[in-house]
């Protein structure tokens, strides 16, 4: 029973924590286009290989939201050794975009990269 608990709960681990890859992937490009103009990111388009990762860092370069709560820490947990939710965000879409590889360098080639329109 805790095998068949392990193999259902990872694939909502690596969904939940695999945002970036999520989008970029398996969404349409507006909807990615949308989330980083909405972030307030400087980026103007996301490569499709890797675009997990580097959705993740556009998401970060984009300018702090003026209803931020300055309380919040952006860490899984509670504890002073919890890991931060950006290292598991950029780990997880690293993961998920190297196996999505062969279908990223085909949509990049037919494609281009995602453009973010202002």
């Amino acid at each position: 029973m805790k095998t068949l608990s392990c193999v259902l709960w990872l694939p909502v681990l690596l969904v939940l924590a695999g945002c970036g890859t999520i989008n970029t992937v398996f969404r349409p490009d507006a909807v990615t286009s949308q989330n980083l103009k909405d972030s307030r990111s400087h980026c103007d388009n996301v490569p499709r290989i890797y675009s997990g990762v580097i959705y993740g860092f556009c998401t970060l370069n984009g300018e702090p939201a003026p209803d931020k709560n300055l309380q919040d820490s952006g860490q899984i947990g509670l504890g002073r050794d919890s890991i931060p939710a950006i290292a598991v965000e950029f780990v997880a879409s690293g993961v998920l975009d190297t196996l999505a590889l062969p279908y990223t360098i085909y949509r990049q080639n037919k494609d281009g990269s995602i453009e973010i329109y202002r």
